[in-house]
């Protein structure tokens, strides 16, 4: 007796521009774009307030500040592994004029709960508390961000590896 082997298909992600409406579900957009700049310092420099709800204060959690420096996946990129954060928000935004990319799912075993977002340069994300995400996607080599994260007890990280990958393909 012959067996056929299973089928396997690939699944691509749609890039999406980000957008603060499209994105709402999975937490805030942060776009300097947004904020009227106020000149500060005698004049000599410019304050944006970027709005955000920094939610780090279960189990008395903290804000924690780091700074990444993330190199681009290879073409496509192979989406392996979600995670989440039960316990805080966390904030990213890039450091330079650079786009980069965001994935998010609301059920990371579902792939058509799955999206992708191209993120501008003056566009960063506040993932709301247990909102599934990728880790970090840069486009550029040696793309640097500014994390706003939570530290502190309980356990603040879930990841998920999936059973079959995704793919996000650039052009």
């Amino acid at each position: 007796m012959q067996f056929d082997e299973p089928k396997v298909t690939q699944f691509f992600l749609k890039i999406e521009p980000l957008s603060a409406e499209a994105f709402t579900a999975f937490g805030e957009v942060i776009d300097a774009r947004a904020s009227e700049p106020i000149l500060i310092n005698q004049g000599y420099a410019q304050r944006l307030a970027l709005p955000a709800h920094i939610d780090v204060a279960q189990q008395s959690g903290e804000v924690t500040l780091a700074l990444f420096k993330a190199q681009p996946r290879p073409n496509p990129i192979v989406i392996e592994l979600m995670e989440r954060h039960p316990l805080g928000s966390q904030l990213f935004y890039p450091l330079q004029d650079r786009p980069w990319l965001i994935v998010v799912c609301d059920d990371p075993k579902d792939p058509q709960t799955y999206r992708a977002f191209l993120a501008l340069g003056c566009q960063g994300v506040n993932y709301a508390r247990n909102v599934w995400h990728h880790p970090l996607l840069v486009l550029d080599p040696n793309s640097e961000f500014m994390i706003i994260d939570r530290k502190g007890e309980g356990v603040n990280l879930e990841e998920v590896i999936l059973s079959q990958p995704l793919y996000v393909q650039l052009s």
